[in-house]
């Protein structure tokens, strides 16, 4: 979505970027009827005189509002950052603000979803417009009352002074300032002046997420709800043949068990009971396409090996590069399917009835699964009402929604309420993977410096969108060229935390530290060296910056004292741009008895201005112990298309004491804030791989690590 600028705003696309922005404000009759300045929080704002306002606010009596925020939160932070943003150019009392998870609605709000790390990125100017509009017209009305010039007012956490010190409550003006025209053009803060934006502010969620009060879709309950647990086939490209349910359905609380497409679902009252009859069923299943005989490793390097590929960019000529070289330098680095593994499994309500459908639960895209529904039941999207709970957990998994597909398609034959719900097993064993993906990445040197540059992927499915062939080293290298393949399977893959550069970002950081090592110079140097090749390019497919990449890497090198590090610790750098932020890393481990361990990881973030640095910091700590968990740990396999792993007894996760620290630096600048839920994993491995190799010199070239270091140095 390209934003509109502070100057393009008219009374007329005013109203129209409120309903845009996600928890837009509009000005109108009861609106912030009496923000009081001694006013204090009450324990519970849920007992107190609400009324509703629109479709963005309910504003008590007591001078509290309630902002609704309609954009899934899966905990990146969006239901505490964008309503904070509002507030901003409002010049609310945050310590006055309420937030509440809205539902979708698609005429007051766009895109409602939860993916790629763009809530804020793509909601910062509408969302600021928005405040600011709405102040300005409290301004105007204030103005009038006093018969002032309104340049002689100002505003402070809910309340105008004049110039002699008297003080109006917004809600002393609301009325009046329904009456006046929108402005055409209103002055947004400057960020010196910001009193929110870049201030800690805790989550609104934390006291119920701690105390246990019901906020994710397994705490949904209704009236006359029955629990659905869906035996589906055991491995991919299988159908049902028959089944027996006549076992299943003396299980104490099973109500009935039925059949939809080629899955069976047994219905009970209550969680254990449903699962406990899923597994006393029996059934028979065959493989229409099987996977039996296919092994994907040897399928991704005969597509490497093929000639079949799409170019993405070709700059130059590679084959000219790497026949005039003094060195062509060819490594392959191979990734295996991931699941998701959210901490709370797949579930989703859905009550069917002949006028409505009304669905519950935890959903990245919730737009997009109301459509598929209404086509699933050839009813209207208007006719569907979808209410989103807080995720434990997305990651990617909860963007395609076939579990709340399952459940409107059960509800429907059943005639009453459902909610399905995964066990662990099924939601590692019926999942979306990340694709198992092949990287070659062939690179020529020539007179000290790297001359051409050729990357080929091989994936299986697709990886999601394709490589990003204008991220690094885009531009920096003459002769660059990119190429795609992929192998159809009926695995199911899709995204993953950090779609498409999770484990590029691993490969080509690898690969550049290789290429300094064989150059002799400083691994970091040589990065800075290639960016000034692209900081003033005029090439407009580029999509990282230069120089900021270049500030970001400075930082971390500064923060991680590189180089200087005390006697037994190894360092390992790796930097990369996604999702529109510029982050750097560098990890320090040590060795005991042979063993690297993990001590500490420096990140430096440039993702511009920080709306809440607490949760900021979260967001990059969090990205970062995922990406080394799995680039140490996690491996994911098929037999005959039938996952073999189902539970955490066999797949393997970063474990707490696992864990090292991580200190987070951000490059402190006035630019549009970007994302911040993905970028601090895709380096992670990467880092982590250079410094095992500057330990044990060993280099890595396929993930997980552990599956690669000798068994004098593999991790418990």
């Amino acid at each position: 979505m390209k934003l509109q600028n502070k100057d393009n705003f008219s009374r007329r696309n005013f109203l129209k970027t409120s309903a845009l922005a996600s928890g837009g404000l509009l000005i109108g009759f009861n609106f912030l009827t009496a923000c009081k300045p001694e006013a204090t929080m009450p324990v519970d704002v849920a007992s107190l005189n609400f009324n509703d306002f629109n479709a963005f606010i309910r504003i008590s009596d007591e001078g509290y509002v309630t902002i609704f925020s309609p954009n899934p939160e899966i905990g990146q932070g969006v239901k505490t950052a964008m309503p904070m943003i509002i507030a901003e150019e409002l010049d609310a009392d945050w310590s006055k603000v309420t937030v509440a998870q809205g539902a979708l609605d698609t005429k007051n709000f766009t895109r409602q979803v939860a993916g790629g790390s763009q809530s804020i990125r793509q909601g910062w100017d509408a969302l600021r417009q928005t405040g600011a509009t709405a102040r300005q017209m409290l301004l105007n009305a204030a103005a009038t009352k006093w018969n002032v010039d309104v340049s002689t007012l100002k505003t402070s956490k809910g309340i105008i002074t004049n110039a002699n010190g008297d003080e109006f409550n917004y809600g002393d003006v609301v009325k009046e300032a329904a009456l006046l025209e929108v402005p055409e053009d209103v002055k947004l803060k400057e960020t010196k002046d910001f009193t929110i934006i870049g201030k800690d502010a805790i989550n609104v969620d934390i006291d119920k997420i701690i105390t246990g009060k019901p906020l994710f879709g397994l705490d949904y309950k209704a009236d006359n709800m029955m629990i659905a647990s869906v035996l589906r086939p055991p491995a991919f490209g299988q159908k049902l043949v028959d089944f027996d349910d006549a076992k299943a359905k003396t299980v104490n609380g099973v109500v009935d068990v039925l059949k939809f497409g080629d899955k069976i679902a047994v219905l009970a009252n209550s969680t254990w009971a449903a699962m406990k009859g899923k597994k006393a069923l029996s059934a028979n299943w065959k493989s229409e396409k099987p996977e039996s005989t296919k092994n994907h490793d040897e399928i991704l390097t005969k597509i490497l090996d093929g000639k079949k590929f799409n170019t993405r960019r070709e700059d130059g000529s590679v084959n000219k590069a790497f026949a005039d070289a003094d060195k062509v330098i060819e490594r392959t680095y191979h990734s295996p399917f991931l699941p998701h593994n959210c901490l709370e499994p797949m579930n989703f309500y859905a009550d069917v009835t002949a006028d409505k459908v009304h669905l519950v639960g935890p959903i990245q895209t919730p737009q997009w699964t109301v459509n598929r529904v209404a086509q699933l039941l050839d009813r209207k999207p208007e006719t569907i009402h979808c209410e989103m709970t807080r995720m434990g957990g997305g990651f990617g998994r909860r963007l395609y929604g076939d579990f709340a597909l399952e459940a409107a398609e059960i509800s429907n034959i059943a005639k009453q309420p459902i909610k399905v719900v995964f066990s662990r097993e099924d939601d590692m064993t019926a999942g979306t993977y990340r694709p198992a993906i092949k990287y070659r990445i062939k690179a020529s040197l020539k007179d000290g410096k790297v001359s051409g540059y050729h990357l080929k992927e091989a994936a299986i499915n697709g990886n999601m969108y394709g490589l990003i062939p204008n991220f690094f080293p885009a531009g920096c290298i003459p002769n660059y060229k990119v190429d795609t393949e992929s192998y159809a399977s009926n695995i199911t893959t899709g995204a993953w935390r950090a779609p498409y550069t999770n484990f590029l970002a691993f490969a080509e950081q690898t690969f550049f530290d290789e290429l300094a090592n064989e150059l002799g110079v400083d691994t970091i140097q040589l990065r800075l060296d290639l960016l000034q090749n692209v900081k003033n390019t005029t090439d407009d497919k580029i999509e990282y910056s230069g120089q900021r990449m270049e500030d970001t890497i400075k930082l971390v090198r500064e923060k991680a004292n590189w180089g200087n590090t005390k006697e037994g610790v190894y360092q390992g750098f790796a930097a990369y741009y996604s999702h529109n932020t510029h982050v750097a890393e560098i990890a320090d481990i040590s060795l005991k008895d042979g063993y690297p361990i993990i001590e500490k990881v420096t990140v430096a973030v440039d993702c511009g201005i920080l709306v809440n640095p607490t949760g900021a910091k979260n967001q990059v700590e969090g990205g970062v112990l995922d990406g080394i968990g799995h680039a140490m740990y996690s491996d994911f396999s098929f037999n005959d298309g039938k996952p073999e792993h189902k539970n955490f007894d066999t797949y393997r996760l970063i474990r707490m004491q696992e864990t090292p620290k991580v200190d987070v630096y951000f490059v402190e600048n006035d630019k549009k804030p970007t994302g911040l839920g993905e970028p601090g994993l895709p380096p992670a491995g990467g880092a982590i791989a250079n410094a095992i190799n500057a330990a044990l010199g060993q280099r890595l070239y396929s993930q997980p690590f552990v599956k690669e270091l000798k068994k004098s140095t593999v991790l418990g």
